[in-house]
């Protein structure tokens, strides 16, 4: 499989694949693609598989496309301004990353979800908080909101993230999520109540732009319609 990246920041990956080959994206994620392509509507994995990607990706069957009867094309666009990144994914080499990260990937990628050893807190600390865990061995295409920022942790070392600006990290990493202290930091600082905690060693993918803030930005500037 050959890929080029280009129009951010409203990208798209366009993907030649040889024939047999297949790719897996999220549901709707294809913009265009050749004639011999085939789709198919696939979870990925068995029914156990499938019920954690209700809370790995954003729909319960990815899309599957194989190319049929020689060379195919098929090109994937991102739902939110932004850039995407590429990962080779191999033993030892997976990938956590937000819940509405993964694009598309060769259909050696994995995609289940990513428990939080404090699950309570996990399910109640806001955006950003649900992972998927992305492991197999392929070619893996990543969504991220806004401009990405990298950073790499020595062992024992700390970053600590606003809840929704977490989009991605090495599978080395410890990630924690801890109460904002203070009352009133709580409620008046505007950081929400919750702080993400990612410990090396590993690499931190950290987005500027998260979507669900930017639809609180926008949706103020919206007209509302009076139910009354």
């Amino acid at each position: 499989m050959r890929y080029k990246i280009e129009g951010e920041p409203f990208p798209v990956v366009h993907c030649e694949l040889e024939e047999g080959e297949e790719m897996i994206s999220e549901n709707g994620a294809m913009c265009w693609m050749s004639p011999n392509m085939k789709l198919e509507a696939k979870s990925n994995g068995g029914a156990g598989k499938a019920v954690g990607h209700v809370f790995a990706v954003e729909a319960l069957f990815l899309d599957r496309y194989t190319a049929v009867g020689g060379k195919g094309k098929v090109s994937f666009a991102s739902r939110f301004p932004g850039c995407v990144r590429v990962f080779e994914i191999a033993p030892g080499k997976e990938l956590i990353a937000q819940k509405s990260a993964f694009l598309a990937s060769t259909s050696g990628v994995e995609l289940s979800v990513y428990l939080h050893k404090k699950v309570g807190t996990a399910l109640f600390g806001g955006e950003g908080i649900t992972m998927q865990r992305l492991p197999g061995q392929g070619t893996l295409f990543v969504g991220v909101d806004g401009y990405i920022n990298e950073y790499e942790l020595a062992a024992g070392e700390q970053i600590v993230i606003s809840t929704g600006h977490l989009a991605a990290m090495s599978a080395t990493c410890k990630i924690d999520i801890q109460a904002v202290k203070g009352v009133k930091n709580k409620f008046l600082s505007g950081e929400g109540l919750f702080y993400t905690t990612v410990t090396g060693p590993g690499h931190v993918w950290v987005q500027t732009l998260p979507i669900a803030r930017m639809a609180r930005a926008i949706s103020k500037y919206l007209p509302h319609t009076d139910k009354s």
